[in-house]
């Protein structure tokens, strides 16, 4: 299997901007000799909230990449065992609440998971998917009460 790596810049972002209450952060750390970046946090659905996230712009991750050459995305992923959504924006969306998704439960020890980009479901738009025109990839853990520990050492496309 062929892969190549991307080069994210992560940035946090969560329900606070749109009145929520969940709190976390994103850190740089060395995590069982690895380096990564760790998204905790704690997933609250007070004031119609419910989510933390770490994502960023495919643009400078991706540079000289055609993600439509590839068969998905793979991360290199340790969590707590828990459901976290893997959510893709492309430029065909225009309202920030669609995306394309799927869910991938993160085991408490190192491991690859591959989404193939057929895995992925449109919600709330009537367009399909195109490789070509993704712009940002983002993992959440969102819509229930739970504490998120989310560690990221590699993502990139696989083939």
């Amino acid at each position: 299997m062929q892969s190549v790596e991307l080069k994210p810049d992560w940035s946090f972002v969560s329900d606070h901007v749109m009145g929520g209450v969940s709190s976390g952060a994103v850190n740089h750390e060395s995590i069982q000799g690895r380096e990564a970046v760790q998204m905790t946090g704690r997933v609250s659905l007070k004031n119609n909230g419910g989510f933390v996230q770490i994502a960023f712009d495919l643009d400078a991750a991706a540079e000289g990449i055609a993600p439509e050459d590839w068969t998905g995305i793979e991360f290199g992923l340790l969590g707590n065992d828990e459901a976290y959504d893997v959510r893709l924006r492309t430029t065909q969306l225009t309202r920030p609440w669609q995306s394309y998704r799927s869910e991938i439960v993160v085991p408490a020890r190192w491991t690859i998971t591959r989404v193939p980009f057929a895995g992925f479901v449109p919600h709330r738009t009537e367009a399909r998917f195109d490789p070509s025109s993704l712009r940002r990839i983002g993992l959440l853990a969102i819509g229930r009460v739970f504490e998120a520990d989310l560690a990221v050492s590699y993502v990139g496309f696989y083939r």
